[in-house]
């Protein structure tokens, strides 16, 4: 009797489902865990990650084999950035019914790139850029692109306006690329964040031609100490400096920008989501005056990695700059999402953005903004009361702290982050080292903050 073939017992795999079951119950225990275990994975978790390393199988390995390996090696080895005790990076949680859609449409495997090959991500598309353009409050008209990040988004943002703005001057940079274009002037604020630096790089803007404005005390652009704008500018302003959490006076830089034709480009991958709080939404005033903005819905959102939106008020701006056609790209008059994004072959992470905006509603998202940022607010206040220095005006989800010294921040940060009680993040503040603390995920409590506040003073109380 013949063996079967690897395909035939991937069929036979596809037809029993055991795997499916197996990784969800895989799941299942991780999530449970997740909620309880130290926030950073030990010593001997990490020394267990051993076991990938070998050299490529000569033959097939089983599914089941596979999933063994990475829960029982893999999972322990992971950062528990989906509970409560999580504040390094400005990473948000995961909610559950966006985790379950991203199962289910991973299983759909879709591409995104155009509407034929996917009716599904085009129309889920189509419907979270409008829920978007109504929940941030932008222009009518507003183009959404479904990108892996703000990184990415800015990128597209900045490409836009460089085009529009060459354009303006009778210059086709898509046509005739940058050589001998007319010098265009690149606007931002001193703690602009690193990923504008790279978009500005790849898109030969140069890093080291930009015309820095100083910041204040809180790292806001200062508008009055900007260089004078005028039609060839590029500006940049944040909402949500990726430290202090500082939004710049989006008002005046807007008005300004638009008095001298300038593209203004709005940085706001946590930030941007103010606009959803009437508590917080005075700290996007003047957004609407913006010709592009970048966010991340796996930040505040908390929507599944990953999920970064470029915003875009003109969008035949947007297509044009990043437009790509070719015979075999069949247009269906219909969202092609790949014209509004630097990729073809996309991930249709639009699927569980809807989950996320149709779990949370315009009720929930407003909760959710508020909510971290009142545990931000408590959790300074009880470090605060622990004669920790707090060093940011506290406006939003970032916290930025300090002990007496320069080494006694970080000791008491390593000895934080060792401990597994939660998990924070460093900066340099002001030529400081400082304790940067997110809180980015709706499954944070109070009892977590709390907990957190006293996990900081047994760790500065260690010798």
């Amino acid at each position: 009797m013949t063996a079967p073939s690897l395909q035939d017992r991937m069929f036979d795999q596809l037809r029993d489902q055991r795997l499916l079951d197996q990784a969800r119950v895989c799941a299942g225990e991780y999530l449970d865990d997740s909620l309880r275990r130290p926030v950073a994975p030990s010593a001997q978790a990490r020394a267990g990650l051993q076991a990938f390393r070998e050299a490529l199988p000569e033959e097939p390995a089983s599914g089941e084999d596979i999933l063994k390996l990475l829960h029982g090696f893999g999972a322990p080895a992971t950062l528990a950035s989906t509970g409560g005790r999580y504040f390094g990076f400005v990473n948000g949680g995961v909610l559950p019914a966006a985790l379950a859609a991203k199962w289910l449409a991973d299983t759909w495997d879709q591409n995104a790139a155009l509407a034929i090959m996917s009716p599904i991500a085009a129309e889920l598309e189509t419907v979270c850029e409008s829920w978007l353009v109504d929940l941030l409050q932008l222009p009518a008209g507003t183009a959404a692109g479904f990108v892996t990040g703000t990184s990415t988004a800015t990128l597209c943002g900045l490409a836009t306006g460089r085009n529009v703005l060459l354009k303006r001057l009778s210059w086709d940079a898509d046509a005739d690329g940058l050589f001998g274009a007319p010098p265009l002037r690149v606007v931002l604020g001193a703690q602009a964040h690193a990923s504008v630096g790279k978009a500005l790089g790849v898109l030969g803007l140069g890093k080291a031609r930009v015309e820095l404005a100083p910041a204040d005390a809180q790292g806001r652009m200062i508008p009055e100490h900007m260089p004078a704008l005028d039609d060839h500018c590029l500006v940049l302003a944040q909402a949500g400096n990726v430290n202090s959490g500082a939004f710049d006076d989006l008002a005046r830089i807007g008005a300004l920008a638009q008095n001298a034709g300038a593209w203004l480009h709005v940085d706001g991958a946590f930030g941007l989501w103010a606009a959803g709080s009437a508590r917080h939404r005075h700290l996007m005033r003047g957004a609407e005056l913006a010709d592009s903005w970048s966010a991340d819905a796996h930040k505040t959102l908390n929507a599944p990695y990953d999920c970064g939106i470029i915003l875009c008020r003109r969008r035949e701006a947007l297509t044009e700059a990043l437009q790509a056609s070719a015979s075999y790209l069949l247009g269906s008059g219909q969202r092609d999402g790949m014209h509004l994004t630097l990729d073809m072959s996309r991930r249709a992470r639009a699927i569980e953005l809807w989950a996320t905006l149709k779990a949370l509603g315009r009720r929930g998202v407003e909760d959710l903004v508020d909510r971290l940022c009142s545990h931000a607010q408590r959790f300074a206040a009880g470090l605060a009361a622990q004669g920790f220095r707090v060093l940011n005006e506290v406006v939003f989800n970032q916290v930025l702290v300090a002990c007496a010294t320069a080494e006694a921040t970080q000791a008491t940060l390593a000895r934080i982050q060792q401990s597994g009680e939660c998990w924070c993040g460093s900066a340099v503040w002001n030529g400081e080292p400082v304790i940067r603390i997110s809180v980015c995920s709706w499954a944070s409590t109070e009892d977590d903050i709390d907990r957190s506040v006293q996990a900081f003073v047994a760790a500065r109380g260690e010798r």
